[in-house]
């Protein structure tokens, strides 16, 4: 017995030999090794002591988990994870050598996929919230020397556009945008994004441009402004949410295309009298005005056009003019649709394919309704929905890579910038055959980069996707709660505060990269802030009970010895205007230069075009950059109270590159309902051992940004206790980092310092511009990406050249099969 047990144990010992010491691996290479000689190897060797068949610890039994299948995957998932994030074994036990730990993770992931491919996919490994599962020290330090990476590519795919983008191409066919002004460089114009309602939504509305009157409330404006939703999909809470995998397009959002590229085209064709009625077409409201007596709220008759013709004309307008149609007048509203669509004009095929679509409407239907009908088609073509990066042009290299060329790589380039369609001078550098080359991406792309009339809302949009601090408008609040922080409750108060401070800190953002240094850190430690005049409460400090009596008591005697003074009894209107005072908050004073930012939501006419907002600095020793900011604090709460976990693995994530396994389905992740304890109190529960072992990721992490309470002012006590601010980095990856902080601004000052956030930041960028996670295969970029950064002075410019310049933004691999490795 004991003869047959040396055998096994010198069977598993020969076998581990090979994977760590005989064997070279490149990562993402398929393996092609089973289960009984290999996982079952590695379970008995690293896990089974832990997961055994007796008191498992967290209940999960390995002892007997067989070859990954559609039964037991959701385990294997779960070992893919603690296995790739080294939670599994446990630190304090013998570890995998590096190679052995990466072929078990690829292999999980290889059986996984297999498994899963009926059964709706495994998507785990592509999934950006669990980037952060590929080893950080592997990416930007040394390679175990049996490691061998290949030259990094992205996959062949189709690239669906986001609702940002879709609605800013439609935009583009009915209302003219003013062009950039240097005079008013905050002022949204031509080429940046379609801002959302009053509400948050995100509409394209006709016309706004020539409305010059309206009247009635917020349901008016609904029924009256003829206005498009955004049609496709988009699953965005927190982080990023445009990666190819996520999204296509449906046949229920096909159907609502087709019909708003009828609305769209109508408007083309006839402008607004096709939406509003000809007596709403005036130079002067005040007749039409006239019209309108009693309650007019949600009737279709509350807004008024300048006759003045502001929507662009185009052939579509021209073919609709004209009596009858020609071939010619044809082809040319299709060509222009078609490349306003999808940025490229069409091949001769296309062209006669969709003059085909359209005769045979027009046949039909008659010319009216046969022209939109048929120039409806062009709207769900898969370029206007989808960007293809097919590369089917070009001859693989040794690899299995090809290189993006020609369209395809200049609307790649296009899209990392900007959501309208290719400016005159990288068009031409298409047509021409000057987009082939890693120098003709370097030249187009500092081009427009130096160059602050090309608008370009993608590198904000990273900014948001990266921060998540245009989240806090969508936050619905309890009233009582909201009331309780010392904030206006009323109405829509709050949350078009909320709206404005997501525009404050969009312009905050874009200060910072015009000045282009230490981007990333003067991000998180700046002492500026955009600021409206409501942002006067939210950067200021909550009272307590005590200061709030002594405030009311306070105005109370100065309005009797005012009263005493003069022998009046104050008016009603004085009364009024003595309850309007917020007691509840000592706003703090913000002073400064008047500033311009692009609307925060969407106002008809000409509105919202004065600065309204001042660049003040924040109050020291209480805010310390982005992270304090109202707009990201109520961003990361709920509707009752803070959100410290939230927080914290927010900065785990975003910061420190760490990764969180998904929460058991086993666990209630429920806070006890404790009103009369703080936060603080209530997350005890979380410090159980079975939760602890993830929430010392994240609550430490947290904790310290309880210095404010979930409408973002500062304060010093929570249920007149005093606030409890100390928190602790913990197993950060960097032991400099590690330690106890004692309140969010020294957090954030130790984290600002570090390189380790400073690649962790690097790693966001890649993924946001190649829609896609790292792979080891990807260091070469990512350290080449950091080195730019960091030799240009932290230089975002510098950083997004570097990326968009890279293997894995220029070449394409035309199928997911594993990268060989060359002879």
């Amino acid at each position: 017995m004991i003869g047959f047990r040396l055998v096994a144990a010198l069977s598993v010992l020969l076998s581990l030999l090979a994977v760590t010491q005989g064997e070279t691996y490149t990562p993402g290479q398929k393996v092609s090794k089973d289960y009984q000689s290999f996982a079952k190897t590695f379970l008995k060797t690293h896990c089974v002591d832990c997961h055994g068949a007796t008191d498992p610890e967290g209940n999960l039994s390995l002892h007997d988990l067989g070859p990954v299948d559609e039964v037991n995957a959701a385990t294997w998932r779960s070992v893919w994870a603690q296995v790739t994030l080294k939670e599994m074994p446990p630190r304090d036990m013998t570890q995998p050598e590096v190679i052995e730990r990466l072929q078990f993770s690829d292999w999980i992931v290889g059986e996984l996929t297999n498994a899963m491919k009926d059964k709706g996919g495994f998507h785990d490994h592509l999934d950006p919230n669990k980037a952060n599962y590929v080893d950080h020290e592997l990416l930007f330090g040394p390679l175990p020397k049996n490691i061998k990476l290949v030259p990094t590519a992205s996959p062949a795919r189709l690239w669906r556009l986001t609702p940002q983008e879709h609605m800013t191409r439609l935009n583009e066919l009915i209302n003219k945008e003013p062009e950039y002004d240097p005079n008013k460089p905050g002022l949204r114009t031509h080429g940046d994004d379609v801002p959302t309602n009053h509400g948050g939504e995100l509409k394209l509305y006709f016309g706004v441009d020539r409305i010059i009157k309206w009247q009635g409330g917020t349901v008016a404006y609904a029924t009256a402004v003829k206005s498009v939703p955004a049609i496709l999909s988009s699953a965005r809470t927190h982080g990023l949410e445009n990666y190819p995998d996520f999204y296509t397009v449906n046949s229920a959002e096909a159907t609502q295309i087709l019909s708003m590229a009828a609305d769209i085209l109508r408007y083309m064709a006839y402008g607004p009298l096709s939406i509003a009625k000809p007596y709403q077409i005036s130079d002067d409201p005040r007749p039409v005005m006239k019209k309108w007596n009693g309650d007019i709220r949600g009737l279709p008759t509350s807004i008024v056009y300048s006759t003045k013709v502001m929507r662009p004309l185009t052939p579509v307008y021209d073919l609709m003019e004209q009596e009858g149609t020609t071939d010619a007048s044809l082809q040319a509203a299709i060509s222009y649709l078609f490349e306003m669509l999808t940025f490229r004009p069409p091949t001769p095929k296309e062209s006669d394919q969709y003059l085909t679509i359209v005769k045979q409407s027009i046949d039909k239907l008659g010319k009216k309704d046969g022209v939109v009908l048929g120039l409806s088609a062009l709207f769900l073509d898969r370029d206007a929905l989808f960007r293809p990066e097919l590369a089917a042009a070009g001859q693989p290299d040794q690899y299995g890579r090809v290189m993006l060329q020609d369209w395809e790589l200049g609307l790649a380039v296009n899209h990392a910038l900007r959501y309208i369609k290719p400016d005159a001078e990288l068009r031409a550098a298409i047509v021409e055959g000057r987009m082939r080359t890693r120098a003709d991406v370097k030249r187009e792309v500092e081009r427009m980069l130096a160059d602050d009339t090309v608008r370009k809302p993608r590198v904000l949009r990273f900014f948001r996707d990266y921060f998540d601090y245009d989240l806090g408008g969508y936050i619905c609040k309890d009233a009582k709660a909201l009331a309780d922080t010392g904030v206006s409750n009323r109405g829509q108060a709050h949350y078009r505060a909320m709206f404005d401070s997501t525009a404050s800190t969009d312009r905050l953002i874009e200060l910072i990269l015009k000045d282009d240094r230490d981007v990333f850190q003067r991000l998180l430690t700046t002492n500026q802030v955009v600021a409206t005049k409501a942002d006067e409460i939210y950067f200021g400090e909550r009272r307590t009970r005590k200061e709030e009596l002594a405030a009311r008591k306070a105005a109370q005697e100065q309005a009797a010895k005012e009263a005493a003074k003069t022998g009046k009894e104050p008016s009603k209107a004085d009364k009024r205007k003595a309850a309007q005072v917020n007691h509840k908050v000592t706003p703090t004073k913000l002073t400064g230069p008047e500033i311009f930012a692009r609307v925060s939501r969407r106002s008809f006419g000409t509105g919202s075009m004065e600065p309204e907002r001042i660049l003040a600095k924040i109050p020291e020793d209480q805010r310390l950059g982005i992270l304090t900011h109202p707009s990201w604090l109520v961003s990361h709460s709920d509707a009752m109270d803070n959100h410290a976990i939230r927080r914290g693995r927010w900065i785990r994530e975003r910061l420190l590159g760490g990764g969180i396994p998904d929460v058991p389905i086993t666990v209630d992740a429920m806070l006890p309902d404790e009103p009369e304890h703080t936060l603080r109190e209530r997350m005890r529960v979380t410090r159980e051992e079975y939760c602890w072992t993830c929430h010392k990721k994240m609550d430490p992490l947290g904790l310290p940004f309880e210095m404010y309470n979930h409408a973002g002012l500062y304060r010093e006590t929570e249920l007149e206790k005093p606030v409890d601010t100390t928190g602790a980095i913990i197993d950060s990856g960097d032991p400099k980092l590690d330690g106890k902080v004692a309140n969010a601004l020294e957090l954030i000052e130790k984290i600002a310092e570090s390189e380790r956030a400073e690649q962790v930041f690097v790693r966001h960028a890649f993924r946001f511009w190649m829609g896609r996670n790292e792979t080891l295969n990807d260091a070469p970029v990512l350290q080449a990406a950091h080195r730019a950064y960091k030799e240009n002075g932290g230089s975002m410019n510098a950083l997004i050249v570097s990326l968009l310049t890279s293997d894995a933004f220029l070449y394409r691999t035309r199928n997911d099969a594993a990268l060989v490795e060359s002879d």
